[in-house]
Order: structure tokens, then C-alpha cells, then sequence
């Protein structure tokens, strides 16, 4: 059924406590990374991923605080949001957000695949005028 205005909020304050409970948690794995490299060891291709992620999502954190810190300013945290969709780091994306992002990238591969084919296509096409 419907959520009265008080479980919306308490909904939002949990989904923004548990993204900063990730951020913190990806924060310190990031850190014994660094300090990994710093002694010479090698990241695999996982880690050093993970690693660009946190680091991107540290920087993302900046303007975010601002929307907290400011009084007032959450109530223009979703124009923003709606402006700039990668603004919040990565740990405050709902599910819904994963999954139509993941929507997008299976489209435009969908679209880049049917370009190549139909590229190819066109190129078999003229390689049998040519030759035949």
C-alpha cells in the first residue's frame, strides 16, 4: 500500500545511513590498497577498479555534503539529482537506478551491435559485386 510521509522518511534516512556505512566500509579497503601499492605490491584488475570507484565516489561526496551541511538545500537535492545523475556516489544508488542504468548499457550495445552487423553486412554485399 501507500507509505505515510514518516516511513518515506525514515526509508530515506536508512537507504542514506547505509550508503554512508558503505562509502566508510569501501573507504578503508581502499586505504590498505593504497597502502599495498605504496609498498610495492601489485593490484589485480578487480582491485584497482574497486580502488578508481571509491576514490570517484570520495570526490562525488563533496558536493553532496554541501546539499547536507546547507539548511535547506536537500529540498533542491533531487533538481540536482535530476540535472546531474552521477552526482551521489555509487553506494547511494537505489536498485531501481542500477537496473535502468544497466538498461542503457544493454541498449546501446543492442545499438552498436546491430551497426556492426549491418556494416558487415553491407561490406559482404560488396565484396560479392566486386569479386562476382
Amino acid at each position: 500500500g501507500k507509505k505515510s510521509l514518516r516511513q518515506k522518511a525514515v526509508d530515506e534516512l536508512k537507504h542514506y545511513y547505509n550508503g554512508f556505512h558503505l562509502l566508510w566500509t569501501d573507504t578503508k579497503v581502499a586505504a590498505r590498497m593504497v597502502w599495498r601499492l605504496l609498498h610495492g605490491q601489485v593490484l589485480t584488475r578487480r582491485e584497482r577498479r574497486r580502488l578508481l570507484r571509491t576514490c570517484a565516489d570520495l570526490f562525488r561526496l563533496v558536493p553532496f555534503l554541501v546539499f547536507v551541511i546547507v539548511p535547506f538545500m536537500e529540498f533542491l537535492l533531487p533538481v540536482f539529482l535530476k540535472l546531474f545523475p552521477e552526482m551521489l556516489p555509487s553506494t547511494f544508488e537505489t536498485e531501481s537506478k542500477k537496473e535502468e542504468k544497466l538498461k542503457k548499457k544493454l541498449n546501446a550495445k543492442l545499438e552498436l551491435a546491430k551497426f556492426l552487423r549491418e556494416t558487415i553486412a553491407e561490406m559482404a554485399k560488396r565484396n560479392r559485386a566486386d569479386t562476382g
